[in-house]
């Protein structure tokens, strides 16, 4: 398993136990105490460190390199996936991926973010940071939805929206500005979970729905903190503090009122057993299509526009509007 220095401590404990195993093994020596009491202390201290993250370190844990992708959580909750290409206008954008598949018998379509695996992969997928093209095969996919009457499930795991110039030459911010509007109309139930990193109108652009979840370590922001030091304190070394101020935890965007609810982890991150995180993930997504299921599809098109136009008002102003 890659580790990140936030782990290095457990790493150092894992290790430690992996090379009693083979030891015990190869020697054939009972070694089950010290084993035992190695897996007690690196549990301890992987509970120590999960249970005081600052927004910095969640932030790395959200971008860990092992971390579940989108493709690897269909995988684990999902049957009959059929991948679909191809936004019919360009090309295929593989930094977002989606299809139709079954969720424990109900038919979804899916769309979401996907990061690669190693150096290779990742230049691939160009780090889950979607061109145009990604966002217009997303949408195509959610018309498909619509047209055949199946609830829509995306996954978010961006750093954001690739800024390259061939991006915005064939017009980036405009998909994305479309995907926003026309999720809004929708007449479906749609979910959405941040899996890993929400960053800015790329999260955006797959995440207006009638329910949004946070896995409880993935961050969800108007821009990186890395990104929002360099500009506001002219240094890129002053993320941590940034990310405090920018309040992208999961808990922080439950208690704003940005999403709906925290979808549990397993104790030290997804990334350390991806079948627990998907049955928690499926779990949730389930539960919210039938209650959304009842709705009649002009309910859910209100409600999830109403729901989007409360945030970021306080005080005075949404009571003004009527948005209380």
């Amino acid at each position: 398993m890659d580790y990140i220095p936030l782990e290095q401590p457990v790493a150092e404990l894992e290790n430690r136990i992996d090379e009693l195993k083979r030891l015990a093994t190869s020697q054939s020596m009972n070694l089950d105490s010290e084993i035992s009491d190695l897996e007690e202390k690196a549990a301890r201290m992987r509970h120590e460190i999960f249970s005081k993250l600052t927004a910095y370190q969640t932030t790395q844990i959200a971008r860990h390199p092992r971390r579940p992708n989108t493709l690897e959580l269909i995988g684990a909750m999902c049957s009959d996936f059929i991948e679909l290409h191809g936004d019919r206008n360009f090309l295929d954008d593989p930094a977002i991926v989606g299809g139709l598949a079954k969720i424990d018998g109900q038919s979804v379509v899916i769309a979401g973010h996907q990061k690669g695996r190693g150096t290779k992969d990742n230049i691939h997928r160009n780090f889950g940071m979607p061109r145009p093209e990604g966002y217009r095969k997303a949408l195509r996919l959610m018309s498909m939805a619509e047209r055949f009457n199946l609830p829509i499930l995306t996954l978010i795991d961006t750093p954001g929206a690739f800024p390259g110039i061939d991006a915005e030459e064939r017009g980036q911010s405009e998909s994305i500005a479309k995907n926003i509007l026309v999720m809004s109309r929708l007449r479906i139930p749609i979910v959405t979970v941040v899996v890993g990193e929400g960053g800015s109108g790329g999260a955006l652009a797959l995440g207006v729905a009638n329910r949004v979840h946070m896995l409880k370590h993935s961050v969800y922001s108007v821009i990186s903190p890395e990104g929002c030091a360099s500009i506001l304190m002219k240094s890129a070394s002053a993320a941590s503090q940034a990310a405090e101020m920018l309040k992208i935890t999961s808990s922080d965007a439950l208690r704003l009122g940005v999403i709906d609810s925290i979808i549990d982890e397993p104790e030290g991150g997804a990334h350390r057993n991806v079948e627990q995180t998907a049955a928690l993930i499926k779990q949730q997504v389930l539960r919210d299509f039938a209650e959304l299921k009842k709705l009649p599809g002009e309910k859910l098109r209100d409600t999830r526009i109403e729901k989007f136009m409360k945030m970021g008002f306080a005080g005075d102003g949404a009571e003004i509007l009527g948005l209380n």
